[in-house]
């Protein structure tokens, strides 16, 4: 019989990359909430628990694994569901730890040298100013977020005070339900005197920026790929995620010494995971951005395409307690991007690329996924998990045999796609 697994915000992309396993014969993927219901607007976490709880409990035959490989909140419902369907998961004290970033920040400093100056900042403060060992340009963010939302790049007291003073006239998002998870550990006197929606700030890291992806299974660190991840010029939004990595082998192999070092050191078991980090090419300083404890969706196709097996892989192996598969290097392409197709300056979508022009460009170019992010008449400013700055109008997965292939194809796609904005 096949293993029923529930996956928390499971999307149309989700399942198709799921339904590529060379075992997926054996799994019936069930999605559990859907990811608008997960992410959008103030999250309520106990409704969120319960919701899933009554469909999880209405279900007539065995539970035998539940994933998920979105953000908060899901990244961490996911244990919190296993351990009450006594399910094999990530353990909530570790990741909690990964995911709340100051509490990251004070544990990498035991494991490693690769981070940046940071410091908490009272955002009730309308006065507030830098902690005296930092100077800027420097990141103000919360220490709970997803995709990016209220961190702000801020270079003088005036900016940082606007940005927290935004904080404070705006809904809390994600921190009162990170406040309820924090309140079921026993955590540090430190970090259980912090609010869930405090902010921190921390310096600006520059240079090349790329994501190595891994694994836990008992006790033992894997790294199974590092991912380039390309900016749109003079912007913090990110314009592609690129496999395999272009970095030169010296960096790559200093990121995984550093990996392996602070992810065991943190102490996460059986997850997925993956680690964020900037190279200045100029001074060679590598410092570490963002501990994930998830594997990024993001790239699961670049995987398929370019290792013959996305990295989802890993993830259901894990809820199965089997050890991971990891890449073979057996994809059809060399190398694959996911791109950010962005507007940046709010308005009104007033055109749509149609379904046959996206379907045209997907079969013309083998492994183009193209994927729309607005709908007609939507305000930018109304979708949810965009970055501070721009909002994306689509999401194109290209493949080619060199960069260039994959770069010809996306712009060509691009300037097939129509729309229609209205900033007015």
């Amino acid at each position: 019989m096949p293993s029923n697994i529930f996956v928390l915000g499971l999307d149309d992309l989700g399942r198709a990359e799921l339904a590529t396993l060379p075992d997926a014969q054996d799994f019936v993927f069930h999605g559990l909430l859907t990811l608008e219901e997960l992410q959008s607007g103030t999250i309520d976490l106990t409704a969120l628990l319960q919701k899933a709880q009554r469909q999880l409990d209405a279900f007539d035959d065995t539970i035998d694994g539940i994933v998920g490989y979105w953000d908060f909140p899901i990244s961490l419902m996911v244990p919190m569901l296993c351990a009450r369907y006594h399910l094999p998961s990530k353990n909530l004290d570790a990741a909690v730890k990964c995911e709340h970033k100051y509490w990251s920040r004070l544990e990498q400093q035991r494991f490693i040298e690769e981070y940046p100056k940071f410091g908490l900042v009272d955002y009730h403060d309308p006065n507030a100013t830098l902690p005296a060992h930092m100077s800027y340009p420097v990141w103000a963010k919360p220490i709970k977020s997803f995709s990016s939302e209220g961190a702000y790049r801020v270079t003088s007291d005036e900016q940082l005070q606007a940005v927290l003073a935004k904080r404070r006239n705006s809904p809390e998002r994600a921190g009162p339900a990170f406040e309820q998870i924090l309140a079921t550990l026993k955590l540090p006197e430190e970090i259980a005197a912090i609010p869930g929606g405090a902010y921190m700030v921390e310096e600006a890291a520059t240079g090349s920026q790329c994501t190595i992806e891994g694994y836990n299974w008992q006790g033992e660190v894997y790294l199974t790929g590092i991912v380039d991840s390309l900016h749109y010029e003079n912007s913090s939004s990110f314009l592609r995620y690129r496999y395999p990595s272009e970095l030169p082998e010296t960096v790559q192999e200093r990121i995984r010494s550093v990996t392996q070092r602070v992810m065991t050191g943190l102490g996460l078991r059986n997850s997925t995971f993956n680690v964020e980090y900037f190279w200045d090419a100029d001074t060679d300083r590598l410092v570490l951005l963002e501990v994930n404890t998830r594997h990024s969706q993001s790239h699961a196709p670049l995987f398929r395409y370019v290792e013959g097996l996305t990295n989802h892989a890993q993830m259901i192996d894990l809820a199965l307690d089997r050890k991971p598969r990891q890449p073979t290097g057996e994809g059809y392409f060399q190398t694959a991007s996911k791109w950010m197709y962005r507007w940046f300056s709010d308005g009104t979508v007033r055109t749509i690329p149609t379904a046959r022009e996206i379907a045209d460009l997907e079969q013309r170019y083998p492994g183009t996924i193209i994927e729309l992010d607005v709908t007609e008449g939507q305000r930018l400013s109304d979708s949810f998990s965009q970055d501070s700055y721009s909002f994306i109008l689509a999401t194109i997965y290209t493949t080619g045999h060199t960069d260039q292939q994959a770069v010809e194809i996306y712009e060509t796609c691009v300037n097939a796609l129509h729309f229609e904005i209205d900033d007015s």
